[in-house]
Formats: structure tokens, C-alpha cells, sequence
């Protein structure tokens, strides 16, 4: 029996071609997304990973350097052949804004080129109207990039905005208009005179944490988020998989609230970006090994589906939770090891700031 051959792939539409332009582009966000991933490299290593010819691979480099994205450390000397100088993204190559929107506040957050916060504030969110004033974020917008040197502040690539998909639902229903979230990104872009990029919150922390944070080695993983609720998303070579639904778990800090309100206690604490919170009381071991239990039973199930044999757990409450919950994950699982997130400090701000970078400097 003969088959007949597969159709021709379809050319899409906005297909084109490459010129000499392009492909020095390409390449040149071949090496930042090289050197991203693996600091302290070499111009030979930069041969070897992306096939570039020396020379080639040199040009870029020293492109990159006089464009003040790329630095030199210090050179190695080994025992045979001429020093190695290892090479590195220059941290004040470039600078991001991000602003993570929730029902209880928005953090504003600078970057640098290697995912360092070099400013950070928040505004109050009102349930009411979830984004808030476009004037109060605008100054906090401003205010993060007058944070940096006068003369750094033409090197900010843009800005990220990293939303819940129900808030920004909420505000389509507020304001009886689907076009809220448009409407407040033209205003950023009209004002800021700065290219706005939008991406799901959660979504945002995980490329975040891939970008700058524990997971940058790796291929697969389970991202967990604990914020007001415990969200999660699937990393599977680099791709951030969502799901077809929007699932959350009942178990985030909406519920540490409840408990701590019904035991008559005070839950602001909770909300804050403080790394110590106070003796909470048994409603937070009553939490604490809820949400372990929940952790573990998505573990477990996903494990008959796909392989992975890492967790990474993220959150911008005090990182004693993230450790002590990956503790019992991997006391639990003796094939999986839990990480808790490299990132901290407002994870959906810094992985909405990681936005703009990957729109300008890395390979899709």
C-alpha cells in the first residue's frame, strides 16, 4: 500500500526571508541568550554552543561590548594556550520596568540586564477598579526610571505589565468595557513614549524565574506560584505551558487569611512585602500543611503524564514558606528536587520587566 504524501506546509502569511540584516540580528540574540544562560563563558565556548565560525562569533562579541551589553572579566590563565577572558551580560546594558497587578496591590518594579531589582514600590490596589488611576501608576512609573542615572535612563528597553486573567475581567465589567487593559497600555505607551508588552501574571513570574532565577538551567519544570491563591504552569523545553483552563487552588494566602480571620487575628501582615511575619498561631501550621498536601497531590498526579524532576516554587512571601514546603516535597518524592525561586521581590513585577528583554535581545 502506498500513501500519499503529506500537504505541502502552508506559508503563513507574514512569512519572510532572512537578508544579511536579519541574520546578524538573529545572531546577535543568539549570543545575549547565550550568555543569559550560562555567565562567564568565552568567545570559543560562544563557537562551539552556536556553531558561529570564530570570527564570526568575535565580530558579535565586540559589537555587543561596544554597545555596552556585553563586558569582559577578568582573563584565566590555564596551563597550555593564550588566557580565556571570560564574557558576561553588562548588568548596566540595559534596564526594564514591570508592574504586577492583584486584588491587594501593584508592585512596580526596575530591573537591570541580569534580573537584579534595582527599584521597587507599590501602590494599593482597589478591588473596586483593579487598575487604579493611570496618573499614580504613571509617577510610580517614572519615578522607578528617575531611580537610575540620568544618563542610563535612554538604556530602558521597555515595559512589562503582568495581569490575572480576572482582573483584568473585572475591570472590562467595572467599567463596561472590554478594552480596560488596552486602554491603560496605550495610555502607558502614549506617555512613557516606551513599547508596552502584557503577559498573564503568573505566566510572567514563570518566565521571570526561567530568565533570572533557578530555573535558567533548566528544560522542564513544575512552576508553582503562591500568591493569594496557589497557581502553576508546565515548562517543557523552555515552553511555559498554561492549560486550558484557568485552575487555581484554594490553598494560597486568601486562605491563610480566612483562617487567621476566623480565629480573630490580624491578617495585614500577610499581604505585605515583609520577609519575617510574626508568630501567626496554629491557623498557619493549619495552612502550611493544607497547602503541602495540595502541592504534593498535583505533584503526584502530573508525575503519570509527564516527566519532570524538578519543582521550583515561587512566592514574595517570606522565603522560610517556600523552603519548609519544598522540604516536605521532596521528603515526598524521592526523584523530584523542590527549589524555592531565586526571585523574591515581586516575582510578577521582575517577570513582567523580563518582557521587554525578550522582545529585544533574546531568540523567541
Amino acid at each position: 500500500m502506498r500513501f500519499a504524501p503529506p500537504n505541502p506546509l502552508r506559508i503563513a502569511d507574514r512569512a519572510s526571508g532572512l537578508n544579511a540584516l536579519s541574520v546578524r540580528s538573529y545572531n546577535e540574540r543568539l549570543v545575549l541568550s547565550l550568555l543569559l544562560q550560562n555567565e562567564g563563558i568565552s568567545r570559543m565556548e560562544i563557537g562551539e554552543k552556536t556553531g558561529l565560525s570564530a570570527q564570526t562569533a568575535s565580530v558579535i562579541v565586540r559589537s555587543l561590548e561596544q554597545e555596552g551589553l556585553v563586558s569582559q572579566g577578568e582573563a584565566q590563565r590555564g596551563r597550555v594556550g593564550p588566557p580565556t577572558i571570560p564574557l558576561s551580560l553588562n548588568p548596566e546594558g540595559a534596564y526594564a520596568v514591570g508592574v504586577g497587578f492583584s486584588r491587594r496591590r501593584i508592585d512596580i518594579a526596575l530591573i537591570d540586564f541580569i534580573g537584579t531589582v534595582r527599584f521597587h514600590t507599590q501602590l494599593p490596589a482597589d478591588e473596586a477598579n483593579p487598575f487604579p488611576q493611570s496618573s499614580e501608576l504613571l509617577e510610580a512609573i517614572r519615578q522607578a526610571m528617575t531611580s537610575l542615572p540620568v544618563e542610563a535612563r535612554g538604556r530602558v528597553a521597555g515595559i512589562g505589565l503582568a495581569v490575572p486573567d480576572e482582573v483584568d475581567a473585572m475591570a472590562a465589567t467595572r467599567n463596561g468595557s472590554s478594552t480596560s487593559l488596552k486602554a491603560l497600555q496605550g495610555e502607558i505607551e502614549e506617555q512613557i513614549k516606551l513599547p508596552v508588552f502584557v503577559q498573564n501574571d503568573i505566566t510572567a513570574a514563570a518566565g521571570g524565574e526561567s530568565m533570572f532565577g533557578v530555573a535558567k538551567p533548566l528544560n522542564d519544570y513544575l512552576f508553582f506560584y503562591l500568591g493569594a491563591r496557589l497557581q502553576s504552569r508546565l515548562i517543557l523545553n523552555h515552553q511555559i505551558y498554561k492549560g486550558n483552563s484557568s485552575a487555581s487552588f484554594d490553598h494560597g494566602l486568601v486562605r491563610l487569611e480566612s483562617e487567621l480571620t476566623r480565629r480573630g487575628r490580624p491578617s495585614e501582615i500577610i499581604w505585605s512585602s515583609s520577609p519575617e511575619w510574626p508568630d501567626l498561631g496554629e491557623a498557619y501550621g493549619a495552612w502550611l500543611g493544607e497547602c503541602s498536601n495540595r502541592l504534593k497531590a498535583s505533584i503526584s498526579a502530573l508525575t503519570q503524564f509527564v516527566e519532570f524532576r524538578t519543582v521550583v516554587l515561587s512566592s514574595y512571601a517570606p522565603q522560610k514558606i517556600a523552603k519548609a514546603l519544598c522540604a516536605d516535597i521532596s521528603q515526598e518524592f524521592a526523584t523530584i528536587e523542590a527549589l524555592p525561586a531565586r526571585v523574591t521581590i515581586s516575582p510578577k513585577a521582575v517577570g513582567a520587566a523580563s518582557l521587554p528583554f525578550s522582545s529585544r535581545f533574546m531568540i523567541q
